[in-house]
């Protein structure tokens, strides 16, 4: 069960080794003492009016940058481009790294929940093995206990079929890497022995690679849900849980806010072990209750609906203060327009590739959904659709690649029923099959980078992993 790991161990080895060249590479195309390298070798002066610019790859949390790259502005001097192409290479090589550490991250978790199964496992081997040995001594009651014992291992299934998956997926991504690693090492071998048009047809060949190899981790439509997978039994019958959408999968934090309304404690767990465990965790006093269970942590901040109000909120964990609060104009509280459950959950928030959104609905959409693309500095209104769909017929709702699914219910025999695509403000009816195993949902969000759906369903902490129809573009703008 421990090949994958390993397997991931080796890409980002493998990755860490092109991020280094492309890291140690990039600053000698440019002078550190203010002048642009020429073709010759030799150095020419920057007139000061052209000046420089810093490009950021990644921030930490602390605000500390983990690569910045220093070059001319474009048009100092004729390297300069070459400059800025292989600063992009730099980062999406770092996007590639920074996708495999999202399997690890999954590995991880199938693999923790296959060691949870495994005291399981082993007490069921010894009663075969028992039963085998003396079949004639099994009775009927021994027979039923055994059944119920296998019943309890059928969710290993989907997680053992993941599992398999992310090998093939991690075999095939090694193999993108390691040709990858060979062609841009080849590039620096070769850097003075091309002029400049050739260099520049080596590198567009390079995206086109880089391309595909992102595409296969990117955006597609969704397809499928897994079963669930259950992780914990805690709380009362409603509430939230959910680890942050945007920051490296080395932040494994959880946060848990048990209740649909007036809450105010959040709890914060160092990791999904500790959540399982209950232990480990700290605690966070909001200025300002909460309403519903449409909360969601992105970036390090905590997005809710201010209890009474249409107001968002922005709670920063490190500093414990909030740093905006905004009214989502004419947006409906107070179980004016909720999912069918009720619960306050007028305004909803969530996380996808694309950034923060905002779903709720007025009184001038008629009681249908509304679905907002929101700044998450400013919490303002960027953009807004009308779904067309009842809000009060849905159970819950997600996001995934700017695409709205919409439950049709939050009880047992839920299906996803409706598709909202902003990209061409065209929906569609669906029909996702859609496991409600404890039989009332109370909050369904995705996290696109673990690509999962967490669920609080009747005190219980599930997540689902999501099958998607990828399309393979290798040509364009990436």
């Amino acid at each position: 069960m421990t090949v994958p790991l390993l397997k991931i161990g080796a890409v980002l080895s493998t990755m860490a080794m092109v991020t280094n060249w492309m890291s140690q590479t990039l600053p000698s195309l440019v002078g550190l003492n203010g002048t642009a390298v020429s073709r010759a070798g030799t150095s020419e002066k920057i007139s000061p009016d052209e000046g420089w610019q810093v490009f950021t790859s990644a921030q930490a949390p602390d605000g500390k940058c983990l690569c910045t790259a220093v070059i001319p502005v474009q048009g100092s001097c004729s390297r300069d481009l070459r400059s800025l192409q292989l600063r992009q290479l730099l980062e999406k090589v770092q996007n590639i790294s920074q996708s495999m550490e999202v399997l690890d991250l999954r590995t991880f978790r199938d693999l923790q929940y296959v060691r949870n199964t495994e005291a399981l496992m082993k007490g069921l081997d010894s009663r075969l093995r028992v039963a085998s040995e003396g079949h004639k001594a099994l009775n009927a009651r021994s027979f039923q206990d055994l059944k119920e014992k296998m019943r309890e291992l059928l969710p290993l299934l989907p997680v053992l079929e993941q599992y398999k998956a992310d090998s093939r997926l991690i075999v095939h991504l090694k193999d993108e890497v390691r040709n990858l690693s060979g062609i841009l090492l080849a590039i620096q071998e070769e850097m003075g022995a091309y002029d400049y048009e050739e260099l520049q047809q080596r590198v567009l060949l390079l995206e086109a690679r880089l391309h595909a190899c992102l595409q296969k981790l990117g955006c597609g439509k969704l397809t499928g849900v897994s079963n669930p997978i259950t992780i914990r039994a805690s709380g009362s019958r409603f509430g939230s849980w959910m680890t942050d959408t945007m920051t490296p999968s080395t932040d494994s934090r959880v946060w848990y806010m048990d209740g649909y309304y007036k809450g105010r404690r959040v709890l914060e767990f160092r990791s999904l072990s500790d959540f399982v465990s209950g232990q480990n965790f700290v605690q966070h006093l909001l200025p300002h209750p909460w309403a519903g269970t449409g909360h969601v942590v992105f970036n390090g901040s905590l997005y809710y609906n201010k209890f009474q109000s249409n107001v968002a909120v922005r709670y920063h964990f490190r500093s414990r203060s909030i740093l905006v609060q905004r009214s989502l104009a004419g947006a409906g509280y107070n179980n004016t327009f909720p999912y069918s459950w009720g619960g306050f959950s007028d305004i909803d928030f969530m996380v996808d590739e694309n950034g923060l959104w905002a779903v709720y609905t007025t009184n001038q959409n008629a009681g249908n959904i509304v679905v907002s693309r929101v700044d998450p500095h400013t919490l303002e209104v960027l953009r807004s659709w009308d779904t067309g769909y009842p809000k009060r017929s849905a159970g819950e709702s997600f996001m995934i690649c700017g695409i709205l699914y919409v439950t049709n219910s939050h009880l047992a025999g839920a299906k996803i029923y409706f598709a909202y695509h902003t990209n061409t403000s065209s929906y569609e009816y669906t029909d996702i099959p859609f496991h409600n195993q404890y039989s009332h949902i109370s909050m369904l969000d995705y996290n696109p980078r673990e690509r999962v759906l967490y669920t609080w369903n009747n005190g219980h902490q599930v997540i689902y992993n999501v099958t998607r129809f990828h399309v393979i573009n290798t040509a364009g703008e990436l």
